[in-house]
């Protein structure tokens, strides 16, 4: 009895084990409303495990069972024969058991293999025409997107089945006698059972060999071609030799299936085999020497213009495929020169230009918006923009949300963890465009409880990218609850308490029986879920938090971009993610490494943005815009691309999943936009697709590359876009942009512009409608013998300009660091404008970045100042002034600066030393000694006014902050005038 008990025990306990994985899925994903999407996947597995592991199982244990049944009854008296007999005494005893257990184990790995193809089988089966057909075979291109894959998938799966099958009979045969190697004859000889299993078996391998071999002839249209800068797609050589060759490999195949069938009937192997031998000849000389002396002789002699038409193919498809077929081209002959008056056309753009790097002030945002400990801010901010007085406004914005590593340690325990500190609370927006005292973000909405100018929204902050991993919500009805909402000193306790309405809304999984608390106890491995009090039957669970990780659960089918951004809409908070449909099989279409093509110095150092999968592909479209309320966590999927085939076809296999456009609310549509990872693919395809002439595009000579980030010294990676407001030359008004810049490729090229590209990022403000101009991408090209610096150039112009250079060295004396942000890249004043804030901040203690100056080039020409108005006066001979706007203006409390120029012609500070000598000193003078002692002495004023200053931001005195910084001003002026001095 006790061994009956204890399996029992034993099947319950796994039973328990797996509900507790499986049942828990399925109350999440009920609660979202997505259930469907669960069945619907699980179903198409289970089928697909159920049918791979019959056909693998089936097929080789009736190989092995009918080699077995079939055997001879007397072995024959062979020496290779009595040799073998001592293997099948020892196989005997196991024989029932390698019968059942082989095949099953064979199986088990075919339906896992299998099921792991269910979106494959979906594609196939609800795919439809996209109405457009290939360049080669006139067939639509839905056969290549959906039916395709869904073929070879089969074929290959077949083919695996039979050779298993035809490998496991042989061996049976072998042993039992059924086939005999050896003999005086020398040939193989086999029963006639032997003879027509194995002739089937052959010939049907022989059959998928020629199906493989027909649908080669259509895959080969996404070949990858060799060499480096090659295309994709079918050449000369493939479709004129290596195509014609696999269809006569398909019929001799066919041929040969026909030889092993009659071997069947007739008994004679000779037939079949010479087929065989025949067959690796024709692999070799019709598969692959022939066409590589068409290569060799006929190409490669005249390879541009034998190229020239599959090329122009690549080029096509590839811009169809990426969606870059109306790129917009403008010749741009960009001025290296800073006129007088330049800038007012280009009024609003200046005016619009973002200052606050929002992967630099995250913590200024911490250390000035964090209220607690327990808040966080993540590494890299989000752009958008907002309308604030009736003017849209570029703005850095941030939720500020939960963090338990932020509780101190008397503090950390499962009741804090799960059922007091459950979400964060509100979101910290500032200008763009414009500073605080002293450099620092000039906040429109923020503390706690929120104000400033959004209006009222639900604070509360339950999901996000640094939730908990659970937590449990929802007390006793009536009661004020257990949860921390926010700290607040008038109430006594500290904090204002919250209770989570469960009754009213459903934010996860309930967990009002002792099943369901079983159940999750053993999910997450914390027995408290069982038996604390704080989980009542008002309760409910909240995990998979994350906003990315909730798409991609009820949208398997989506590639989801690596910014995941917060927006309030509607009165909520909402985070938007975009999500792509991809395929590597559009015929003649680029093929890209997704994670190679996103990867650049935002995704090197932050963990909050990713990369792309690391998959390949050769067709993407922004098919799905999503949203995951911060407050309940429920999720919504809205059709963005309606033109887009691959959607179509997840449409039809998730019909409740997806919502028309028309649903979007037109706050919602203000905050969409267009999404960086489909700019960051966009912009790899045109280095080289901006060429379109089949010619030119073979030499070579014009491909482009993405520069590196001047800002990243450790490592090579490319620049990331920025979003901004700006105007393209020709276009009526600025617009919220995303853009991203091309010089030449090559390890020795120069670092000049030779291409500037901008995407009207604004998806509008209409409920349900897209603005025509979304979307639209513009590039300039720049001429070929371009001058214009590089970002790479005008970063290293900024590190050799002595002015510049000197202050810079000033302001990081002692305990201070400076840090660039990121360099902007505008068109304006008739050529392009570089645009770099410049921060700094203690390099220990109390640390957090503080806006101190600007710099900006235009051509050669460099600005520096303590405003983005001062520097551009510098460069273009006071023509920011009212102009440009507020750009780059500061808080009120902001004093002017103490050696801004005051006519806006000087490019560098006027502030005079104290003690300017009016003659020249002759050599030895004492006026050198004088001017080192000067400098000495304002290089200790300034360190001591940095000092100061830092003392200051510790304690939040920001009027003493303001007071040491005129002195740090007045000291680097006179340091300045010094070394002028000192230089004379």
């Amino acid at each position: 009895m006790l061994v009956p008990t204890l399996v029992t025990l034993g099947v319950i306990v796994v039973a328990v084990l797996v509900l507790a994985q499986v049942w828990t899925e399925v109350m999440w994903f009920d609660q979202l409303g997505f259930v469907e999407v669960l069945r619907t996947e699980w179903a198409t597995r289970g089928l697909l495990f159920v049918a791979g592991f019959a056909l693998m199982a089936g097929a080789v244990g009736f190989s092995l069972s009918f080699a077995y049944r079939s055997r001879p009854v007397y072995a024959p008296t062979t020496q290779e024969q009595a040799s073998l007999d001592q293997y099948r005494e020892a196989i005997e005893p196991l024989r029932r058991l390698v019968l059942i257990v082989g095949p099953v184990v064979l199986g088990l790995f075919a339906g896992g293999a299998a099921s792991q193809q269910w979106t494959t089988v979906q594609l196939w089966i609800h795919g439809g025409q996209v109405g457009e057909v290939d360049p080669e075979y006139g067939m639509d291109l839905g056969f290549f997107l959906f039916t395709l894959p869904g073929l070879r998938f089969v074929v290959s799966f077949l083919m695996a089945v039979t050779v298993l099958s035809a490998i496991t009979a042989v061996a049976t045969h072998y042993l039992y006698g059924g086939v005999r190697i050896g003999g005086g004859s020398g040939t193989p000889r086999t029963t006639r059972a032997a003879r027509v299993h194995l002739s089937v078996l052959g010939a049907a391998v022989l059959v998928l060999m020629a199906a493989n071999y027909w649908l080669d002839r259509y895959s080969i249209l996404t070949k990858q071609q060799s060499g480096d800068n090659r295309w994709q797609g079918a050449g000369f050589t493939d479709i004129n030799a290596v195509v014609p060759s696999r269809a006569i490999l398909a019929v001799a195949a066919l041929v040969v299936a026909g030889a092993f069938v009659a071997t069947a009937i007739t008994g004679n192997w000779r037939l079949p085999a010479i087929g065989v031998g025949l067959m690796v000849v024709a692999a070799i000389v019709v598969g692959g020497v022939y066409p590589a002396i068409v290569q060799r002789f006929q190409v490669q002699p005249n390879q541009q213009d034998a190229e020239s038409d599959y090329i122009q193919r690549n080029i096509d498809a590839t811009l169809a495929a990426y969606d870059l077929e109306d790129v917009q081209v403008e010749e741009y002959d960009a001025s290296v020169t800073a006129e007088p008056g330049a800038l007012r056309e280009d009024a609003e753009t200046t005016a619009s230009i973002r200052l606050l790097d929002p992967t630099i002030v995250s913590p200024s945002f911490k250390q000035l918006q964090q209220i607690r400990g327990f808040y966080d801010f993540p590494e890299s901010l989000s752009v958008d923009r907002y309308e604030i007085d009736g003017e849209s406004r570029d703005t850095v914005i941030a939720v500020r949300e939960l963090d338990l590593a932020g509780l101190n340690d008397a503090q950390r325990n499962w009741t804090n963890d799960t059922t007091v500190y459950t979400h964060g609370f509100g979101v910290v927006a500032a200008y763009g465009n414009t500073r605080g005292a002293r450099g620092a973000p000039e906040f429109w909405e923020g503390g706690i409880p929120s104000t400033g100018e959004m209006g009222d929204y639900e604070p509360r902050i339950y999901f996000g990218q640094s939730s908990p991993e659970y937590s449990i919500v929802g007390g006793p009805e009536g009661t004020d609850g257990w949860e921390f909402d926010y700290p607040d000193d008038e109430t006594g306790t500290g904090s204002v308490p919250y209770r989570f309405p469960t009754q009213d809304v459903s934010a996860g999984p309930e967990i009002d029986d002792p099943f369901s608390k079983l159940l999750y106890a053993l999910k997450f491995g914390d027995e408290q879920i069982l038996f604390s009090d704080r989980v009542t039957p008002d309760s409910q669970i909240l995990y998979d938090r994350d906003p990315r990780e909730r798409v991609a659960k009820i949208a398997p089918y989506l590639d989801l971009d690596g910014r995941v951004y917060p927006a309030v809409v509607d009165g909520r908070v909402k985070w938007v993610i975009d999500g792509y449909t991809t395929s590597d099989q559009y015929p003649y279409a680029a093929l890209r490494s997704l994670e190679e093509a996103t990867t650049d110095s935002l995704t090197e150092t932050s963990a909050t943005v990713q990369t792309l999968l690391p998959k390949q592909v050769n067709y993407i479209r922004n098919s799905v815009k999503a949203t995951v309320d911060a407050y309940d966590g429920s999720v919504d999927l809205y059709a963005w691309d309606t033109q887009d085939p691959v959607l179509a076809a997840w449409q039809e296999v998730f019909p409740t999943s997806l919502q028309p456009m028309s649903d979007i609310s037109g706050e919602l549509m203000s905050h969409l936009r267009y999404p960086e990872d489909l700019f960051k693919v966009q912009r790899n395809l045109l280095n080289q697709y901006h060429v379109t002439d089949a010619a030119q595009f073979f030499s070579g000579n014009d491909f482009w590359a993405n520069p590196y980030d001047p800002t990243v010294t450790s490592t090579e990676v490319p620049q990331p876009p920025y979003y901004l407001t700006l105007q393209m030359p020709g276009a009526d008004e600025a617009r919220f942009s995303l853009m991203s810049t091309f010089i030449p490729s090559g390890a020795n090229a120069r670092n000049v512009l030779t291409g500037y590209l901008a995407v009207d990022a604004e998806a509008g403000n209409t409920p349900g409608e897209v603005s025509e101009s979304y979307g639209t991408l513009r590039l300039l090209e720049l001429s070929r013998d371009s001058t214009v610096p590089g970002p790479g150039q005008a970063a290293s112009n900024f590190t050799a300009d002595p002015t510049v250079s000197n202050e810079l060295n000033i302001l990081a004396r002692g305990d201070s660091l400076v840090r660039r942000g990121n360099l902007l890249t505008l068109p304006v004043g008739g050529g392009l404008l570089y645009v770099q804030p410049v921060y700094v901040q203690a390099s220990s203690g109390t640390t957090y970045p503080l806006l101190q100056r600007v710099l900006v080039s235009f051509g050669d020409e460099i600005g520096f100042a303590e405003t983005l108005d001062g520097a551009l006066d510098q460069v273009f001979g006071g023509d920011s002034g009212a102009e440009a706007g507020d750009a780059g203006t500061e808080g009120e409390s902001e004093a002017p600066p103490t050696e801004e120029p005051t006519d806006g012609a000087t490019a560098e500070p006027t502030a005079e030393p104290t003690a300017e000598p009016t003659d020249e000193p002759a050599p030895g003078s004492g006026v050198v000694t004088d001017a080192r002692t000067a400098l000495d002495e304002a290089l200790a004023d300034a360190q001591q006014a940095i000092e100061e200053g830092q003392a200051a931001l510790a304690d939040g005195d920001f009027a003493a902050y303001g007071e040491a910084q005129d002195r740090l001003d007045a000291a680097i002026a006179e340091a300045l005038a010094a070394e002028a001095r000192l230089d004379d």
